[in-house]
């Protein structure tokens, strides 16, 4: 077993700003308490929440790191007390509550997955948030089946890409709306069956065309603001409206009669609150049903950039300029 420095890099945010905030800086290496385990940081995912708690909108939760980072990949080297589900040595990716942007980074024992030899360990990086964003939300709250339809809204972004795959995978039929022909090209090569320009079409007279008028079962957005009344538009009766973010804004005038018209169903969730356990369930649920398309190389997250994680502002901006398709990660 290798000694573990006392002292390791990290990117902090300096003060709430702009991706030049981010800033380089040394702090002790964390030492993993009860059902924790300690990994060595080889790619640590960007997401969206990052760029938000950046500018000073989403703080960390109680008891969690100060510093940005929600996934990470790399090898356990030191196990907390009651750690049990990996060892020494193992190659894991996980869901953190921050603390990603790091050369060493701590995590539940229960949230974190062996890492499928199908993967890199950048792609691994790229995996634990969205795919439990997606899983939870499109499949445990969505109720998705096979045979229905699942609209997502800014497909080509890495939980677009993900939801693209893990729908296809279980037989349902998939419709995406993008900003751009490069962006629908993409995600129809990774499965999806229409993707819709949203700045030249309407998505929803599009996707009722792609349904024979029937509408979409399940809706996954991260617009809201004037795509909430034009979801209950394009979702059929007994239609679920998932929510995952609100980039549109949080608020909107809607007309509420279309959901007991059409007995939808509007639901949302966001992860980094919720509890130890709930999350452990959630990665108990992907092992199962998850895992062996991994394994097997079916489902692969779709990668955009990888930056060195010192260069973690230029990853940010790469985000805000929304050009990127897939997933954005740093290299440790």
């Amino acid at each position: 077993m290798e000694k573990l420095p006392a002292q390791m890099t990290v990117v902090g945010i300096s003060k709430p700003g702009g991706p030049e905030v981010l800033v380089p800086e040394t702090r002790s290496v964390p030492k993993p308490g009860p059902d924790e385990i300690l990994i060595k940081v080889h790619a640590a995912g960007v997401n969206r929440p990052d760029v938000a708690q950046r500018s000073g909108a989403y703080p960390p939760p109680p008891g969690a790191s100060d510093l940005p980072g929600l996934e990470v990949a790399g090898e356990v080297v030191a196990l907390g007390s009651g750690a049990a589900k990996h060892k020494i040595g193992d190659k894991v990716m996980s869901l953190v509550a921050g603390g990603g942007y790091a050369q060493y980074c701590i995590a539940q024992d229960a949230q974190a997955m062996t890492v499928p030899q199908a993967l890199s360990m950048t792609q691994a990086g790229a995996i634990p948030e969205t795919l439990m964003t997606v899983w939870h939300n499109v499949f445990e709250r969505g109720a998705l089946q096979p045979g229905e339809t699942l609209l997502i809204h800014g497909g080509s972004s890495g939980i677009g890409t993900m939801a693209i795959q893990l729908a296809k995978a279980f037989g349902s039929k998939v419709i995406v709306t993008v900003g751009s022909q490069h962006k629908a090209d993409a995600c129809l090569k990774l499965g999806a069956d229409h993707a819709i320009n949203y700045k030249t079409r309407d998505f929803v007279a599009e996707t009722r065309k792609a349904t024979n008028d029937i509408g979409a079962n399940v809706i996954l957005d991260m617009v809201g603001g004037d795509y909430i009344e034009r979801n209950y538009d394009a979702a059929c009766i007994d239609g679920r409206v998932v929510q995952i973010a609100f980039l549109g804004g949080p608020k909107a005038t809607v007309n509420f009669a279309k959901l007991m018209v059409k007995r939808l169903h509007h639901t949302g969730s966001t992860l980094r609150p919720r509890s130890n356990a709930d999350k452990a369930a959630m990665v108990r649920a992907i092992e199962a049903n998850v895992m062996p398309l991994l394994r097997e190389g079916r489902i692969k997250p779709l990668m955009d950039s990888t930056f060195p994680l010192e260069k973690a502002a230029d990853a940010h901006r790469r985000m805000e300029t929304s050009e990127h398709i897939g997933k954005i990660v740093l290299t440790v």
